[in-house]
């Protein structure tokens, strides 16, 4: 009797130090990337692919990857923004790789923002969205040549970043 006893008390002190498992779900929504399109300068209408575009953050030698490679073709792009500090600046290189050196054209953006800090869950901790400065959302300059730009204009389409379901920045060129 003792032993049932025993072997009861041993069986329920293991099942009460039990915990639920605390996993984030893939499919939570967690700290969004920004999110830009790219279209035709002389028909903004029209969607524009862009080739072997290399998106490089400031202080860093690689780029951000996109479907495991450096360089991207298509008509968006999701970059991700710092969560520490209120700016991020990045090197967009167009025709990056090319032999051809003259084809090749580097223009720099910082994006301006403010952060603020949500709760998710338990298991997901927190996400940061973004809420770009509405004065200076960001500041285009040209690595080589102020005249050499091939981003011709940049269209702010939502200055609050709380999702990637929607396109923040649209790029003309």
């Amino acid at each position: 009797m003792k032993k049932i006893i025993l072997f009861v008390f041993a069986l329920a002190l293991s099942f009460s130090s039990c915990e639920k498992d605390d996993i984030c779900d893939p499919k939570t929504p967690t700290t969004p990337r920004l999110i830009i399109e790219f279209f035709d300068f002389e028909n903004p209408s029209i969607k524009k692919n862009v080739t072997n575009l290399k998106v490089v953050g400031e202080g860093k030698t690689d780029g951000i990857l996109f479907n495991g490679s450096q360089t991207t073709n298509g008509t968006s792009i999701a970059i991700p923004l710092k969560t520490v500090g209120n700016s991020t600046s990045f090197s967009f290189t167009l025709n990056s790789g090319n032999p051809n050196l003259a084809l090749v054209d580097e223009d720099i953006i910082r994006f301006n923002y403010s952060t603020q800090e949500l709760f998710v869950s338990r298991a997901c901790g927190y996400k940061s969205i973004f809420t770009l400065d509405p004065t200076t959302p960001y500041t285009h300059t040209d690595a080589s040549a102020a005249n050499q730009k091939w981003i011709k204009f940049i269209s702010v389409e939502k200055n609050n970043i709380e999702n990637e379901n929607e396109t923040h920045i649209k790029i003309f060129f």
